[in-house]
């Protein structure tokens, strides 16, 4: 058995105010290292909101890591865990923006990216969508002798069909993990976390978000979701708070330990 602690950042941001949201990550990350996390999830665009571009629009987002996350990134150092960070950026040469989530290792430099695939037309049209489907090789924990693990990342809607799942399981990837922002209503979720794990053949992690966004978009309830074998084995919403959901994990038998999350509210 090879022990692993996770934390799923289940924030409830505010729309378009990046720098209280900001302030929510760096507590989500210091309270998640506190009950022993190795790695830290966070949801898909909890930075801004889901809907933040018609409020603040897109100048602000910059080529990273800018000064924030650079400050963000020594944090993750002093922790000595890795985090899953959502943060929209900007490319430095073509000039077009991304929903991208950054891999921090547990030194604080930043290992990998992935930028959304599957990137939706209405109020995500400010960003383009990615080309790269790759795993990325995430450390176990902060000490040479942990190794590595190949972990594909598919940001919300990139897990609606298979092809960019399948793309990440044909390529190695041994575990998905999903920073989602998909609540429920007409266009909510129905089994398609759980048919990854079938078609794939590999576990999921999903970390969604709590709050909402006007009257259109409430993800009060939300849920962030870990299945394996087209079942959900942990599962559970915040309502309108923040919280850290942790959990443990076997990477041997890639099976959770867990038989429920820990809650710590933020």
């Amino acid at each position: 058995m090879k022990p692993l602690r996770i934390a799923m950042l289940h924030l409830a941001p505010v729309v378009a105010d990046v720098d209280h949201n900001r302030r929510l990550a760096e507590q989500g990350l210091a309270r998640a290292a506190e009950m022993g996390a190795q790695w830290v999830i966070t949801p898909e665009l909890f930075i801004t909101g889901y809907k933040f571009a018609e409020v603040i629009g897109t100048d602000w987002i910059l080529p990273q890591p800018d000064e924030w996350m650079r400050a963000f990134c020594r944090q993750v150092a002093d922790c000595g865990v890795t985090v899953f960070l959502s943060h929209p950026e900007r490319d430095a040469e073509a000039g077009l923006m991304y929903n991208t989530v950054f891999v921090i290792g547990p030194d604080g430099s930043i290992i990998g990216r992935h930028r959304k695939v599957k990137a939706l037309r209405g109020p995500e049209a400010w960003s383009s969508p990615g080309a790269e489907i790759a795993p990325i090789a995430v450390p176990v924990n902060g000490t040479a002798e942990g190794g590595e693990v190949p972990v594909g990342v598919v940001i919300c809607a990139d897990a609606y069909r298979n092809d960019v799942a399948g793309a990440l399981q044909e390529r190695g990837a041994k575990l998905l993990v999903s920073p989602a922002s998909w609540g429920p209503g007409d266009c909510g979720p129905l089994g398609e976390w759980e048919q990854r794990t079938l078609d794939t053949g590999l576990p999921i992690m999903v970390c969604n978000r709590s709050g909402w966004e006007a009257d259109d978009l409430d993800f009060n309830e939300a849920v962030s979701v870990v299945a394996i074998d087209g079942k959900r084995a942990l599962e559970a919403y915040c309502g309108e708070e923040s919280a850290a959901l942790v959990f443990d994990w076997d990477l041997d038998a890639m099976a959770p330990l867990s038989h429920d999350y820990e809650v710590a509210w933020l």
